[in-house]
């Protein structure tokens, strides 16, 4: 099990409310954070990277500093989510990579084979030096807001890698899964000692919690998620388990692998909207605080549907250990900032 040596930077915000309620305490406010809220949806944000490209943006301290202040300035959510990609480490440590405005991650040479697995580099901290730079920035302007670090699951790195760019059914993905297992495991073997050192790194220079991201693995089911990706999944977790900070476990249409995610061993459950928080709860024996999971389409909606289900969502929420608001997934591009800030103002007005 990896063991972290806490940089002299690290801070004392236990009462923070984002970090009560991912320790189950009862936190003096609902905590809130939204996923993706470094960017899109904000103005300033697209005036900053108007002649500036995302893997760019992603290395330069100066701006991962900026585009993550600007949700904090402007809404006054609880926690700063690291502004990355979960593509950056594989492009870091010389992958091919690339991100296509309107397409997403572009893998020049996929993985497909023993042999493309076996070239894959590993990552070393020091070719992450520009992101921990930029997290060396951001303790400096935080104050006492605590800052997210996050990474991109194994399984998620995978498909990227094996697909070639994003994927609908994940063909040649599941294929290797069961054509060549052994060149499966040997693939998310190395993307999980890939994300640890990551995390690991982002928690040495003094993040506050780490997320890891799954975006893909509800694809799955259940017995092909716990034969194919668990292991890997829990490498991380697990290797994150000494370094102090909480630990977030999130993934898109997985309300039927929440159990699963759970037992790979993380402290706080990230729910997308599909699954009620109380039932999110259930699933995994009411042993975790939860984060979640206003649907993002709602933002669109009138004033008076997304507060009942902003009130809705909190009330569910209570039937776990501790309760972090946050969207299902992440921010929509065209949403309103108002309507951002008037959400957070309605979540700390409610009661804990």
């Amino acid at each position: 099990m990896a063991t972290t040596v806490l940089p002299p930077t690290r801070r004392d915000l236990r009462d923070a409310p984002f970090l009560a309620a991912a320790a189950g305490r009862r936190p003096s406010r609902i905590p809130i954070w939204l996923m993706r809220q470094a960017g899109r949806s904000l103005p300033e944000y697209r005036a900053l990277r108007a002649d500036t490209g995302m893997l760019q943006a992603c290395v330069t301290p100066e701006l991962i500093c900026e585009i993550t202040m600007q949700p904090v300035r402007r809404h006054g959510v609880d926690a700063a989510i690291l502004f990355s990609d979960i593509v950056v480490p594989l492009h870091a440590a010389g992958v091919g990579v690339d991100i296509v405005a309107g397409t997403g991650p572009v893998v020049s040479r996929p993985v497909r084979s023993a042999e493309d697995v076996a070239r894959l580099p590993e990552l070393r901290v020091e070719q992450v030096a520009r992101v921990t730079d930029a997290i060396g920035l951001l303790l400096r302007e935080l104050g006492d807001t605590p800052l997210i670090g996050f990474a991109g699951a194994p399984f998620t790195l995978a498909s990227y890698l094996v697909e070639g760019g994003p994927s609908r059914n994940h063909e040649r993905t599941k294929a290797l899964m069961r054509t060549a297992p052994d060149v499966w495991h040997a693939l998310l073997d190395r993307l999980a000692g890939i994300t640890i050192t990551f995390l690991q790194a982002q928690v040495d220079a003094g993040v506050d919690a780490v997320q890891l991201f799954d975006s893909w693995a509800g694809a799955l089911s259940e017995r092909d998620y716990r034969r194919y990706v668990f292991p890997h999944s829990a490498r991380v977790l697990t290797a994150m388990a000494d370094a102090g900070v909480p630990r977030i476990h999130f993934g898109v249409g997985t309300g039927e692998l929440l159990g699963a995610m759970a037992e790979a061993g993380t402290d706080v459950i990230g729910v997308d909207w599909r699954v009620p928080l109380d039932e999110a709860a259930r699933r995994t024996g009411r042993r975790h605080p939860v984060q979640g999971n206003l649907d993002p389409a709602v933002l669109f909606a009138d004033v008076a549907s997304i507060e009942d289900e902003v009130c809705r969502i909190v009330a569910e929420g209570r039937a776990a250990p501790g309760h972090v608001f946050n969207l299902g997934h992440g921010v929509l591009p065209d949403t309103d900032p108002d309507v951002i800030t008037r959400v957070v103002e309605l979540v700390h007005s409610l009661e804990p």
